[in-house]
C-alpha cells in the first residue's frame, strides 16, 4: 500500500483552499517584478506563511514559468523546526499532499543517496514540518510531471549536503531547491544590516559565514555554497525583504531572502 504524508499547515501558513491558494500563489507571480529569463540550477526561498514570504519566493519561483517541460526532479533541503538530530532526513512515504493534489516522491534517488554516510529514514522529522511543504504548492502551480526527492536537515556538515546535491545534481530536469528563512526576531534595522550582509556571502558563496543566527537553512545553504563554489557557479539576490515590509511590525521581524544559482 502506498503511503501519503499529509499536509500538516495547510490553513496556517497558506490557504487550504485549493481554489484560494492557486489564486494568492498567481499574485505573488503577476506582482513580482523578478525578470524570469534566467534558467536556474538551483534557488534558496524562503518558508514561512505566504502572507509574511509568499512575494519573496514569487521572485524565484517566477524563473520557473517556462520552464514546466524541463524540470522533472526537484531537490528540497530544508531545516529542521522539530526534531533534533545529526544529518539528514529523508522520508519512506510515496507521496506528498497539498490541497492542490499528490506529489509523487522520486523513491529511487533516494535510494541513491541512503548510500552516503548521514543520511536516514527519519517519519517524524518530516511529519509535521513546514520548511519543505510550503514550497509545494508553489511548485505544483509552475511545473507539470514531477517528482520531489524532500530531505529535511539537522546537524550536517557542508560535506554532506555538498555530497548529497553531487549525488543528486544530473541535467536541467532537476531542479535545486533550499529552504530559510533569514534573521529572525531582530529590530527592523538590525535585520536589514544582518541579512545585507549574509546575501553578500550568499553570491559570494561563502560557507564559512552563515550560521543559525544568519539564516534557520543554514545547513542546507552552506552545502551549496560549497557545491557552487567548486563548479565555479554564479549567483545572485532576486529580493532581500523581511516581515516588517510585508506584514508585520518592526521591533521583532524575520528577514525573507530569494537567490538564483546558474
Amino acid at each position: 500500500m502506498e503511503i501519503v504524508r499529509p499536509s500538516a499547515v495547510a490553513g496556517l501558513f497558506y490557504p487550504a483552499d485549493a481554489h484560494k491558494l492557486s489564486t494568492m500563489i498567481a499574485r505573488n507571480l503577476q506582482t513580482s517584478s523578478s525578470r524570469a529569463d534566467i534558467a536556474p540550477k538551483a534557488l534558496i526561498v524562503p518558508h514561512a506563511g505566504y502572507v509574511y514570504s509568499g512575494a519573496v519566493a514569487a521572485s524565484a519561483y517566477k524563473h520557473l514559468e517556462h520552464r514546466k517541460e524541463v524540470i522533472k526532479r526537484v531537490v528540497l533541503i530544508g531545516p529542521s523546526h522539530r526534531v533534533p538530530f545529526e544529518g539528514l532526513a529523508v522520508s519512506s512515504v510515496d507521496w506528498f499532499e497539498t490541497p492542490m493534489g499528490l506529489i509523487p516522491v522520486d523513491r529511487q534517488a533516494e535510494s541513491k543517496i541512503m548510500q552516503i554516510d548521514g543520511v536516514q529514514v527519519m517519519e517524524q522529522a518530516h511529519a509535521k514540518e513546514h520548511s519543505l511543504e510550503v514550497q509545494l504548492p508553489f511548485l505544483q502551480y509552475l511545473l507539470d510531471d514531477f517528482k520531489i526527492v524532500p530531505i529535511v536537515a539537522g546537524h550536517a556538515s557542508p560535506k554532506l549536503v555538498s555530497d548529497v546535491l553531487d549525488a543528486l545534481w544530473d541535467g536541467p530536469e532537476t531542479l535545486i531547491v533550499i529552504s530559510s528563512d533569514l534573521s529572525h526576531y531582530l529590530d527592523y534595522d538590525s535585520a536589514c544590516e544582518i541579512d545585507a550582509e549574509t546575501s553578500q556571502a550568499i553570491i559570494s558563496m561563502d560557507n564559512h559565514v552563515i550560521d543559525g543566527y544568519h539564516a534557520c537553512g543554514s545547513v542546507g545553504i552552506n552545502g551549496l555554497l560549497l557545491y557552487a563554489r567548486q563548479h565555479n557557479m554564479q549567483g545572485q539576490i532576486l529580493d532581500l525583504r523581511n516581515s516588517g515590509d510585508t506584514a508585520g511590525k518592526r521591533d521583532s521581524v524575520v528577514g525573507y531572502g530569494a537567490y538564483l544559482f546558474q
